[in-house]
C-alpha cells in the first residue's frame, strides 16, 4: 500500500497506529492508490460498506 501510494512504509504503520495523522496531501496520495474518492476513505464504515446481516462463516 506504501508503494503504491509513494508513502513511506514506516508512516503508513504509523497512522494504522494511530501514531501519526496524514496530510490531506497523504489522504489524496491513499485514495488515488486505492481509486476511491477521498470522502469514501474519510466516510463512517456503515456508510461505505453495509452491515452483513448473518454471519459470513
Amino acid at each position: 500500500m506504501a508503494d503504491l501510494a509513494g508513502i513511506d512504509r514506516t508512516y503508513v504503520s504509523g497512522m494504522e497506529r494511530g501514531i501519526r495523522n496524514p496530510t490531506v496531501t497523504v489522504l489524496q496520495s491513499l485514495t488515488d492508490a486505492l481509486k476511491i474518492e477521498p470522502a469514501a476513505l474519510l466516510a463512517k464504515p456503515d456508510a461505505v460498506l453495509p452491515r452483513c446481516k448473518e454471519p459470513f462463516w
